[in-house]
């Protein structure tokens, strides 16, 4: 295995953390600042009342999310394993 094809590799594989990890963050952005503004507006400053609505979209975005975010992990690891004899010939 030649370096630039460790490094194409640690791309792929760190775009999928990133394609896996954005509908979660992004979630959790959302949901956290439009509670932050209600408090800030009703100066209510209770912490549970920011991590329990967090907790149930979270939750829920994973039960929307998961199937596709396992095609796009099965995805990549077929490719992967399908390119061992590829990147095992280069290295020869």
């Amino acid at each position: 295995m030649n370096p630039d094809t460790a490094i194409e590799l640690g791309h792929q594989a760190l775009w999928i953390v990133v394609l896996l990890a954005a509908p979660i963050l992004l979630t959790a952005l959302a949901v956290g600042l439009l509670i932050g503004m209600f408090q800030a507006a009703t100066q209510i400053n209770e912490q549970t009342l920011s991590f329990v609505p967090k907790l149930g979209v979270l939750a829920l975005t994973l039960f929307i999310a998961a199937p596709w975010m396992l095609t796009v992990l099965l995805d990549f690891t077929r490719g992967l394993i399908s390119s061992i004899p590829q990147i095992i010939s280069y290295g020869l």
